[in-house]
């Protein structure tokens, strides 16, 4: 693994940084101690442009370039903890990889992890990070996350890291009966976190918090 001299400084000295995230989530309510424990864990310097390293454990998002951001961590940790509520949940499909964050506290806590991601350098970024990492159980495909990853569903949670004006149709089939999604929908401005859960007979939707993500766009860029 090759890392640069400041990042491999800040990995050594970002312990107690981490720790007082942590400490910041759980007084935000963050009670999993598996998310928490992915997100002391999870060098999220490593995720960001080394000119934002001393930022990296502030409770924020950031840029991380093609008008994208890595995700506050109180959201990827909500999100995370929304998506195992429940035991079981073992195989997960992730729409918009972005730099990898996320993915990587997914694949702390999960068996599988496929991602999507629709823009060509962020997906070539994210698979370097994460191979350098270590992190052998997920695949990255470089496509629509609107259309999802059927050739590996169904899946027993899909977590979503853009804002759709409405639920897919096509990831809702891919969810296996029984599991759940948490995605963002509506505008800009009005967002709102959903939790879907797969029902024998349909889906059940609860509102959780008020978000602000980038879109999900369909297609993907080279």
């Amino acid at each position: 693994m090759t890392r640069h001299p400041h990042a491999r400084g800040l990995g050594m000295a970002s312990s107690r940084s981490r720790e007082r995230l942590v400490q910041q989530l759980r007084e935000e309510g963050i009670r999993d101690a598996r998310v928490l424990a992915a997100i002391a864990k999870v060098p999220r310097h490593r995720f960001i442009d080394e000119a934002l390293a001393s930022r990296a454990y502030d409770n924020t998002a950031l840029p991380i370039g093609f008008g994208q951001t890595i995700s506050q961590p109180y959201v990827v940790a909500r999100m995370t903890e929304q998506l195992l509520a429940e035991p079981g949940v073992r195989t997960v499909l992730e729409v918009g990889t972005g730099c990898g964050y996320q993915t990587a506290i997914l694949a702390e806590l999960v068996d599988q992890v496929y991602s999507i991601e629709r823009l060509q350098p962020l997906y070539q970024q994210a698979r370097t990070r994460l191979r350098e990492l270590g992190y052998t159980r997920v695949w990255l495909l470089h496509g629509d996350g609107y259309k999802g990853w059927p050739e590996h569903a169904p899946y027993d949670g899909i977590l979503v890291a853009a804002a759709s004006h409405s639920v897919p149709e096509a990831l809702l089939r891919q969810l296996k009966p029984g599991g759940r999604m948490i995605i963002p929908v509506g505008p800009p401005g009005c967002q709102v976190l959903q939790r879907i859960v797969r029902t024998e007979t349909g889906y059940e939707t609860a509102a959780l918090d008020a978000v602000s993500f980038v879109p999900l766009v369909s297609g993907s860029l080279p």
